[in-house]
C-alpha cells in the first residue's frame, strides 16, 4: 500500500530550509487546541454530519477501533493530497498537525516536500521528547504541554506520553485518489460482487481494492505486489498463472476470483472475518499465531500483538477496509461534487482451446488487435508483441458478442 505511506527521507543538509517553513510554537499550539476542540476526531470531519458506521455480523466494529476507522475515513474523504497529517501511529485520534505541502502538488512528494515532511516529524518528536522529560521529572507544564499530554492520555490512557516521540508518523491525504477509485470501481464492482457471491462470501469484500489499489488495474507496490488486488508473486502463483507470458495478477477479474479463494481459505481456518481480512496483508500464518494468543479479539490484536512484520500496515488493514466500506456505501455524502461511476464491464471471458498469437486471435474474432491488447491486461510483452502465442487454456477477454464469431477456438469462461 505504497500510496498510503507518507514517510519520507531526505538529506540533512536541507533541514535548515525545511525548518524555516515550519509553523511557530504558537501556531502549533493553535493546531493542537483545535484538534482537542474537535473532540478527538481526526482532521475537520467532526464538523460534518457524517452518517453513522454500519457494522455487520461479518464486519463488526469494536469500540476500541473506531478512532482508527475515523482516521482512515478522514484520509479518504477530508484530506486532499496537498495536506500531510502528523499523528501518533498507535493512538490514531491524536492528530498533532494537518499541514499544507509547499510547492507543486504531484502524485509523489518532490524532494523539497520530503524534506519538509521529515522536518515536521522531527520537530514533533523533539517536542514530545521534551514533554516526556518534563513529565518524568514532574515539572510544571505549560498550557500547551498540558493540552498535549491530555490529548495523548485521552487517546492512549495514563503514560501514553512516554514513547510518543517514537510514534510520530506522517500520512498524506488521498481524497482525490479515493474519489477517482470510486469512479473506476463502477466498471468492476458488479462483476466482483458476483464472484464473491458465487463463492458464498460477503459481497462487501469486493470493496477491498479501495484499500489495495484504488481500483488501478496495473498498480504495483515497492514490496513486489501487482495488480488491482495486490498479490505478491509467490502467493499469486498459488492461485493464478504468473510467468513470463501471462501474469494474471494484472487481470482484475481473474485476480478477484483468486482473492475470493484466498479469503475463503483464510476464513475456513480463522473463522473470523476481521482476522481473515488482516491475513490478506499479514499472511495466514501470522494471523493464526495472533489468534492462538488473543482469540478473535481484533482490538486486542491491534493493540498488543507483536508478531514479526505486524507493523502499522497490518495493524490498520481492517480499519482501512471498514473506512473504505463506509465511505463507498455513503459516497454521495462524502463527495457532494458527485461521483461519475464508469460503465459496468460488458466484455466476455472465454478460454482458449489451443495457443494462438494476438494477430491470429484478432483475425479469428474479427476485432482490431488493439481491442484485444487493451482488454487482456495479463498479457506480458512477448505475448503483446506477437513473439509468443497466448497459451492454451488462458482466459481471453473479447468485446461483447465477439465470442460467437470464433466459437470453435474457445469455450465460455465463467466468473
Amino acid at each position: 500500500m505504497g500510496w498510503n505511506d507518507a514517510h519520507a527521507r531526505g538529506s540533512r543538509s536541507d533541514d535548515r530550509i525545511a525548518r524555516r517553513a515550519l509553523p511557530s510554537a504558537a501556531m502549533l499550539a493553535v493546531v493542537l487546541l483545535a484538534a482537542l476542540a474537535a473532540a478527538g476526531c481526526a482532521g475537520t470531519g467532526g464538523l460534518r454530519d457524517d452518517p453513522p458506521y454500519a457494522p455487520s455480523a461479518a464486519f463488526p466494529l469494536p469500540a476500541a477501533l473506531e478512532d482508527n476507522v475515523t482516521f482512515w475515513k478522514e484520509v479518504y474523504t477530508e484530506w486532499s493530497r496537498d495536506k500531510v497529517v502528523i499523528h501518533d501511529d498507535r493512538h490514531m485520534a491524536v492528530i498533532y498537525q494537518v499541514a499544507q505541502l509547499p510547492g507543486p502538488i504531484e502524485g509523489v512528494y518532490t524532494p523539497a516536500q520530503r524534506d519538509y515532511v521529515r522536518a515536521l516529524r522531527e520537530r514533533w518528536s523533539d517536542r514530545l521528547r521534551a514533554l516526556e522529560r518534563r513529565a518524568a521529572a514532574r515539572a510544571q507544564l505549560s498550557t500547551e504541554e498540558r493540552a498535549l499530554k491530555q490529548q495523548l492520555e485521552d487517546a492512549g490512557g495514563p503514560g501514553a506520553v512516554f514513547g510518543a516521540a517514537e510514534r510520530v508518523r506522517s500520512q498524506r491525504g488521498v481524497r482525490e485518489r479515493y474519489h477517482a477509485g470510486l469512479e473506476r470501481s463502477g466498471r468492476w464492482l458488479p462483476t466482483f460482487r458476483q464472484i464473491f457471491r458465487r463463492h458464498g462470501l460477503p459481497e462487501d469484500l469486493a470493496l477491498l481494492p479501495h484499500v489495495e489499489s484504488s481500483f488501478v488495474a496495473n498498480a504495483r507496490s515497492s514490496a513486489g505486489a501487482s495488480g488491482m488486488w495486490q498479490f505478491i508473486r509467490s502467493t499469486g502463483r498459488d492461485y493464478m498463472t504468473v510467468n513470463a507470458s501471462i501474469d494474471e495478477r494484472l487481470d482484475p477479474v481473474v485476480a478477484a476470483d483468486a482473492a475470493a479463494r484466498y479469503l475463503k481459505n483464510s476464513y475456513s481456518k480463522l473463522r473470523d472475518w476481521p482476522l481473515a481480512l488482516t491475513s490478506y496483508n499479514h499472511g495466514l500464518g501470522g494471523m493464526l499465531r495472533a489468534k492462538e494468543r488473543y482469540g478473535t479479539d481484533m482490538a486486542r490484536i491491534v493493540r498488543d500483538y507483536d508478531g514479526r512484520y505486524f507493523g502499522f500496515a497490518s495493524r490498520n488493514f481492517y480499519a482501512q477496509f471498514m473506512a473504505a466500506r463506509h465511505v463507498a456505501n455513503n459516497a454521495e455524502r462524502y463527495f457532494p461534487e458527485g461521483v461519475r461511476y464508469a460503465a459496468p464491464l460488458t466484455d466476455q471471458p472465454v478460454r482458449l482451446r489451443w495457443p494462438a498469437t494476438v494477430d491470429e486471435l484478432a483475425l479469428q474474432y474479427r476485432v482490431p488487435r488493439s481491442a484485444l491488447t487493451s482488454r487482456n491486461l495479463a498479457w506480458q510483452s512477448p505475448v503483446r508483441s506477437g513473439a509468443r502465442p497466448v497459451p492454451a487454456d488462458s482466459t481471453l477477454w473479447v468485446p461483447a458478442g465477439a465470442s460467437r464469431i470464433a466459437r470453435g477456438l474457445s469455450r465460455p469462461a465463467a466468473f
